[in-house]
């Protein structure tokens, strides 16, 4: 193995960590598959292209796109799952939903931007910078740093922050939550702004690196959701685990097979982890109501 693909699957393992991060923290306070959240990824990096195409330094483009996408993330609670809750519909309508308001949300993007694919252009294009043999872009190394200090940062304010450990409480128990006063409402929407402004950098930060289509954002959804079951729901060493997992799988089958192999060995892991070790490496079970 080449230290160039070392190079790649600590990129890819930094997006999927992210990704999967983002996700782990709207679901834990819904439980339940919130699919649209493909929606926000996608939607941050075409938000950043339209202002950027419009002359817009490159700084603000990225502040107006997260801002946009959490936004979405935001309106996808107060005017859909919230109502939803309050007919105390079962989890999955939530699911249903969430997949009705992907499909809404990127055919959107669809119409407006087109399907072919779009570049977000920042610089001129270098060859990279060669550390070991191998090399690495200025977008990759920002990718990486900037992954694991927001996991790092993030994670701090979930355990040692009032309003972190309350979005953790409310998905032990929203119930008893309310009795003591904490609202489950708020928090919940406090986690979807939280959870939606992850996956808006994370996506953002893909399509500098590569390029993106109106369904970029589902194929990054799903290595991220794989790398946290696989790791353990609820567990953040497992998600980190979880996430070089599937990114080291992936590139050695690129590696050694074929491209067209990365997506099949990322979901026989998965097919092989839910039979023998369906706990993930954190051994935490489900509660019922999440599956």
């Amino acid at each position: 193995m080449s230290n160039q693909v070392v190079v790649i699957i600590l990129y890819s393992f930094s997006i999927y960590l992210l990704i999967g991060f983002s996700f782990s923290i709207i679901y834990f306070a819904c439980i339940f598959f919130h699919i649209a959240h493909a929606s926000v990824i996608t939607a941050a990096a075409y938000f950043v292209l339209l202002f950027h195409s419009f002359l817009t330094p490159f700084p603000f483009a990225v502040i107006a796109g997260v801002s946009l996408a959490t936004f979405i993330g935001i309106l996808c609670e107060l005017l859909v799952y919230r109502q939803m809750r309050k007919k105390n519909l079962p989890s999955l309508a939530y699911l249903i939903a969430s997949i009705g308001l992907y499909v809404v949300l990127q055919n959107t993007i669809s119409l407006y931007f087109g399907d072919d694919t779009k570049v977000i252009n920042t610089a001129e294009i270098t060859v990279g910078h060669q550390i070991f043999g191998a090399y690495i872009t200025t977008v990759q190394i920002t990718t990486i740093c900037v992954s694991l200090i927001l996991f790092l940062v993030v994670n701090l304010f979930l355990y040692f922050t009032a309003t972190g450990k309350s979005i953790r409480a409310v998905s032990s128990n929203p119930e008893l939550c309310n009795i003591y006063g904490i609202s489950s409402n708020k928090i919940i929407l406090i986690a979807f702004a939280l959870g939606s402004a992850l996956a808006a950098i994370a996506g953002i930060l893909s399509a500098m690196d590569t390029n993106m289509t109106p369904t970029f954002g589902f194929n990054l959804l799903l290595y991220g959701v794989v790398a946290m079951i696989i790791g353990g729901v609820g567990s953040t060493r497992g998600l980190l685990a979880g996430s070089l997992l599937v990114a080291t799988a992936q590139h050695l089958a690129a590696f050694y097979l074929d491209t067209k192999w990365m997506d099949a060995v990322t979901y026989i892991i998965l097919i092989l982890f839910l039979i023998w070790k369906p706990l993930g490496f954190s051994g935490k079970r489900l509660k019922k109501v999440e599956v």
